[in-house]
């Protein structure tokens, strides 16, 4: 003897097939978008951006810090002193710290902290 169990989700999904709820979607008989391509970690987020553009507002904030970190020796070349240069590293090694330990919005980051006394001779000798 065999029991057949319909979970309440297949039930719903089943009923909505026999409803015809499924017909005629955009897409149908299409491949998936992106099958057979390369899997990306932050693929949501490329996904997301294309979807909404580029300028579609906010990005999670552990990506923000992340585009900042690319973007470090430009942003410290326009700091006028030292100490602003100081503080700034400063302050982005305790966001980088926040974000690898989960206390930040968004999808996980690995970031490593930067050598201030590094990052302030870099600045020192640009200018």
């Amino acid at each position: 003897m065999t029991h057949w169990y319909e979970s309440s989700i297949d039930r719903q999904l089943r009923e909505a097939t026999e409803r015809g709820e499924f017909d005629n979607l955009p897409g149908q008989g299409k491949p998936l978008r992106g099958h057979g391509e390369d899997y990306e970690e932050d693929w949501w987020v490329k996904d997301w951006l294309e979807r909404e553009g580029a300028t579609a507002g906010v990005i999670p904030p552990t990506l923000a810090l992340r585009r900042e970190t690319e973007e470090l020796e430009a942003k410290v070349d326009r700091l006028r002193s030292e100490r602003e240069v100081r503080d700034y590293v400063d302050d982005l090694n305790e966001r980088i710290h926040q974000a690898t330990v989960g206390r930040m919005d968004g999808p996980p980051v690995i970031l490593r902290k930067f050598n201030l006394d590094k990052v302030t001779e870099g600045w020192r000798a640009r200018r």
